[in-house]
């Protein structure tokens, strides 16, 4: 990042980072906070040229904040929108004012932005796919009867996760291998992923594996099943965002496992692009490594596409703990530090 510095002195105005909530997953607030403001400091901005917000889940309050940043000179904004309704509206009002947006994780259908920075969504899709397969064989689940669950459908990572997954699984249904039983709309919340799993469960109580988009989600449902008296190593569940409680739900052997996106990866990316942007330079080559289709405005968006991995036990110690993404200390306290002991996780 400080071999970014010489376009500091390039550029004009001001880079506002708008992050949308603290509720679909703790990672704004751990991470994306942090790790952008530290990526756009070591790039060379100062305090005063920079912001970082939190929409904390208000489409009201993005727009408000973007509106106001655009207002107090910022040329460049890092979005991540709440939904693509808001966000279309943020990069028609910024388009009209002179500013550039940069879509962070999120891709605005029917937006205007100049670049994507994201995971490769589907491939994260693709791996919780595969880590339920993994884990029903791996379990010992004779007779799956997966419920699949979804993201919020109002976003697009969440189509892409479900497009990932889907593809995975599919042939398993169609075979008869597995069974798919009852049906979800979709959440980013919490609580509501947990009600709507409870529905199903009564509903159809032959249900023993479960699709999970996310650690979140997926939290609420494992201390539902365990208060039920549902076994380690018996119901298969999955999970995204490599979250402290998720990490410990893997090692007890209640989450099959999670998908780990080193997230100071995408914020470095992110930045970079801010920098080039507020300068008026085209980003490199070897940092816009592919497109992303809009399908709704039928165009596709220059991105910066990350990889994701799927974190178990084996690979815990050389991934999240040797990123710092979580302190092995944290991870590694009161119970699970057996745990931690068996898959050689130190430091």
């Amino acid at each position: 990042m400080a071999a970014l510095k010489p376009l500091v002195p390039l550029g004009k105005g001001n880079v506002a980072v708008i992050l949308p909530d603290t509720v679909s997953s703790a990672r704004y607030t751990e991470f994306d906070a942090p790790y952008l403001t530290k990526a756009l400091q070591t790039a060379g901005l100062s305090s005063s040229q920079f912001t970082v917000q939190n929409a904390q889940g208000s489409d009201a309050t993005e727009l408000s904040m973007a509106q106001t940043a655009i207002t107090k000179g910022a040329s460049v904004l890092i979005m991540d929108p709440l939904d693509s309704g808001v966000g279309a509206q943020i990069e028609k009002y910024a388009a009209a004012h002179g500013a550039q947006v940069v879509d962070y994780d999120r891709l605005v259908l029917g937006g205007s932005r100049k670049y994507y920075v994201s995971f490769n969504n589907v491939r994260v899709g693709t791996l919780l796919g595969q880590g339920l397969a993994s884990c029903v064989t791996s379990w010992h689940v004779s007779k799956p009867n997966v419920l699949v669950m979804y993201g919020d459908p109002t976003d697009n990572n969440a189509t892409l996760f479900g497009d990932g997954y889907n593809a995975v699984m599919n042939p398993f249904f169609s075979s008869g291998k597995w069974s798919k039983v009852g049906k979800a709309a979709g959440t980013w919340d919490p609580p509501t992923a947990l009600t709507e799993f409870q529905q199903q469960f009564t509903a159809h109580p032959n249900i023993n594996a479960v699709l999970t988009p996310n650690d979140e989600n997926a939290a609420p449902i494992i201390t539902y099943l365990q208060r039920k008296g549902v076994k380690a190593k018996t119901f298969p569940v999955t999970g995204q965002d490599a979250t402290l409680v998720g990490l410990q739900n893997i090692l007890a052997g209640y989450q099959c496992g999670t998908v780990y996106k080193p997230i100071y990866l995408e914020a470095q990316a992110a930045a970079a692009l801010a920098m080039y942007m507020r300068a008026g330079k085209t980003p490199p080559a070897a940092l816009v490594n592919g497109t992303t289709k809009d399908t709704k405005a039928g165009v596709d968006v220059p991105s910066v596409l990350l990889k994701p991995t799927w974190v178990t036990p084996t690979n815990m110690n050389s991934t999240v703990v040797a990123d710092k993404f979580v302190p092995a200390s944290q991870l590694c306290s009161g119970k699970f530090a057996s745990e931690c002991t068996a898959a050689g996780i130190s430091g």
